[in-house]
């Protein structure tokens, strides 16, 4: 892949999903899943297979139509979430396990109850696991855009080394603005050992009406696929 091409990741049929009244019934997923591979999408996150019977069936369906697009399935650092997506993905031709873990101080605390060590320790288990079904491994650090820099350099940096060819920089809860969340890009190229091993990726939220003025701030900045959906559809406002 050249190093000038910006990877379109749609994620419409995952996060697109979530918004209010956007709910789809399998054949209207397969119905867009094919209008997104002959528009040229590169990867298509076709749904979250553990969420429920619905996005798994969704996933396997959408895996085994698509001969072009990247087929990528979500699931979160455990055992249990990525065995199920790779279920889910088995037929793909060219399958993407996502994985995703929460990295802030208020998810750290709060959601997780876990502390650093074992934060990093999960990612680097659910990467190496996500690796041993496939090639193709994104991870995400959940509210990378709240999370402190030294942390998420870490974070990162393990996740590249354990295997990671994609890492996404979810700014989750649409906090960031184009000079906070370019900065976010800039500092991991610049401190992170080996990034260039990987592709870093821009998930921006709209709460601000920031989200495509933030992930052009992360291209600026280097990095090389966006997250997206169809119409800016997505949980809250997109």
């Amino acid at each position: 892949m050249s190093q000038n091409h910006i990877v379109i990741f749609d994620t419409t049929l995952r996060d697109g999903e979530q918004s209010p009244g956007a709910s789809m019934n399998i054949n209207e997923k397969l119905e867009i899943a094919r209008a997104l591979e002959e528009l040229g999408v590169d990867v298509i996150e076709a749904g979250f297979p553990i969420a429920s019977p619905g996005d798994f069936e969704a996933v396997r369906a959408v895996s085994e139509i698509c001969r072009g697009a990247t087929v990528c399935g979500l699931a979160r650092c455990n055992e249990l979430d990525i065995d199920r997506a790779w279920e889910a993905l088995g037929k793909a031709e060219h399958p993407r396990i996502h994985v995703f873990l929460a990295t802030s101080a208020i998810h750290r605390e709060f959601k997780l109850r876990m502390d650093k060590d074992e934060i990093i320790r999960r990612a680097v288990e659910s990467v190496k696991r996500a690796r041993g079904y496939c090639e193709d491994v994104e991870f995400s650090p959940e509210d990378a855009a709240r999370t402190e820099l030294d942390f998420l350099v870490a974070v990162v940096q393990a996740a590249i080394d354990a295997g990671a060819t994609t890492v996404n920089i979810p700014d989750t809860v649409g906090y960031a603005t184009p000079q906070h969340y370019g900065g976010v890009i800039r500092h991991l190229r610049q401190n992170v050992r080996g990034i260039e091993r990987a592709v870093i990726s821009t998930h921006c939220h709209n709460d601000l009406g920031l989200a495509v003025a933030n992930s052009l701030a992360g291209i600026l900045e280097g990095a090389r696929q966006v997250e997206c959906t169809i119409n800016g559809i997505g949980e809250r406002a997109g």
